[in-house]
């Protein structure tokens, strides 16, 4: 099992490489079909996952001045507090059936939400261009609150959505933000809220560390391997295959 964990891995890491598409909307999945673990003890271990693989790349965004910290802040400001209540929600409801219900009906649908964003990448910028006349200052600071807010619930519940959804709710409110500084601000956005999350979902039992360990192990050279391939793949079909694997994984789960 530790093989086919350092395989699984590796395989997630590599089409993350390749995509840039959080491992969330991946692993979740892969953890509660091929693993068998429980919605909780994969979400919770992926939430570490995730915490971990993504804390190298902020760590280089920061050092090549691609985050915009204001943004991360106001981020930061709502979705750390909406995690702390989400978690302290899990702890007063417990993980009976109804609580174990409402996880897998929310990593569903992020996944078909993250599926979307994919889809239709190019043309959230052009309508986030349209919004500006709609958000000034004020109002697009307290938008981006509210955006940290929805991803700070949606990742407690799901682990997923810190990536994809929070990079295009980013375009959507900042359209003329660098897209270096677009991704490097929403990675250094993903790390501090994935490890809430993951520190909240540890205090309920529901990571599996063996089991990291192995994925953790696979992924870094995985994620090395999907970064040389990005030149050699056409981005439309791998764009294609991931959006039909996360809607197929997102009815699934679902069902």
């Amino acid at each position: 099992m530790d093989w086919l964990a350092i395989a699984s891995g590796f395989g997630v890491g590599a089409i993350v490489g390749l995509t840039g598409v959080g491992g969330g909307s991946l692993m979740t999945p892969l953890l509660i079909g091929a693993f068998k673990l429980n919605p909780a003890v994969a979400i919770g271990t992926d939430l570490w996952f995730a915490a971990i693989t993504k804390s190298g790349g902020a760590l280089a965004h920061h050092r090549h001045g691609h985050v915009d910290y204001r943004i991360t802040g106001l981020l930061l400001a709502g979705s750390v507090p909406a995690s702390i209540a989400t978690i302290a929600w899990m702890h007063w409801v417990g993980m009976s059936k109804s609580g174990m219900s409402t996880l897998t009906w929310s990593l569903g649908i992020a996944l078909l939400l993250t599926a979307i964003t994919v889809a239709y990448r190019r043309a959230w910028h052009a309508i986030g261009l349209k919004l500006e006349s709609w958000l000034p200052d004020r109002r697009r600071r307290v938008a981006t609150v509210l955006s940290g807010v929805t991803l700070g619930v949606l990742v407690s519940l799901s682990s997923v959505g810190a990536g994809a959804i929070g990079a295009t709710l980013i375009l959507l409110l900042y359209p003329r933000l660098q897209a270096q500084r677009l991704v490097g601000t929403d990675i250094a956005h993903a790390v501090p809220l994935t490890l809430v999350a993951g520190i909240g979902h540890a205090s309920l039992g529901h990571v599996d560390w063996q089991l990291l360990l192995a994925l953790l192990i696979g992924s870094l050279p995985g994620i090395w391997l999907g970064a040389q391939l990005t030149k050699a793949m056409p981005e439309r079909l791998v764009r294609t295959l991931l959006c039909v694997s996360l809607v197929t994984a997102g009815i699934k789960v679902m069902g």
